[in-house]
């Protein structure tokens, strides 16, 4: 997650689903927030909220809250919390990075801040773990090279998710074989995976829900329907997750 990111059309979507799943849950927050970057132009996809009659319906309350933001500059995780379009319990919010300059330093310092992490959301009983590009697997995260800090290492997902509900943001990538492949191939890594979501206006991503109840099951597909054609459910029962992405 960076802040450059707040309000555009991912936030909206992640933001509702976690308000639809999270109801009478204790709701935990990994933001894993890295500083922000200026080389391109991820998070600039706000026009839809040019557009109330498409999408305000669909949650009024944060789509104001997004638009108040945005339209106000104050793109920041911490003004979710603040402005209550979320109502997490606990935040892990400290911002990826290091002070130092050395690989071995860095990687120390980053173990270090996984341990906060797992420390601050420890008394939830759902997290949602939001990477900036998503899940990768373990022998392709460096701890000691900054940028590998954008993704989510599979054990770091696995750690957080354990004996609870969790939701994990990943951004859907030029995986070989298409989204599909790429959805089913998370989808077995992670094991405990219940179900996905997938939410596909201007860029596909995705959202694995781990140890969840049928409640949340139900929540889920309420929220899909509600989201309309660029939001799809697919179960995670007999390996059939991403039999539906095209």
């Amino acid at each position: 997650m960076q802040n450059r990111y707040v309000g555009d059309i991912g936030d909206f979507a992640k933001y509702t689903l976690l308000n639809a799943l999270s109801e009478e849950r204790t709701l935990g927050v990994a933001w894993y927030l890295y500083p922000d970057e200026n080389h391109n132009d991820d998070g600039k996809h706000t026009s839809y909220l040019d557009h109330p009659a498409i999408w305000r319906d669909r949650s009024p309350e944060v789509f104001d809250g997004l638009k108040q933001m945005v339209r106000s500059n104050c793109r920041d995780v911490g003004e979710v919390v603040h402005r209550k379009i979320i109502s997490p319990t606990a935040v892990a919010d400290e911002c990826l990075n290091s002070p130092s300059r050395r690989l071995e330093d860095k990687a120390r310092w980053r173990e270090r801040w996984f341990e906060r992490v797992q420390k601050t959301l420890k008394n939830c009983d759902m997290v949602f773990i939001d990477p900036d590009n998503g899940l990768c697997q373990n022998d392709r995260f460096n701890p000691g090279v900054s940028k590998n800090w954008k993704r989510l290492p599979l054990d770091e997902a696995k750690r957080l998710s354990e004996g609870r509900m969790a939701v994990i943001y990943h951004h859907n990538s030029r995986f070989k074989g298409g989204h599909a492949v790429e959805n089913m191939f998370w989808s077995e890594q992670l094991a405990t995976c219940s179900f996905a979501v997938r939410f596909r206006a201007y860029s596909a991503r995705t959202f694995f829900v781990m140890n969840a109840d049928a409640k949340a099951i139900y929540a889920a597909k309420e929220w899909a329907r509600n989201m309309g054609e660029k939001a799809e459910f697919v179960s995670g029962t007999n390996g059939l997750l991403g039999s539906r992405f095209s």
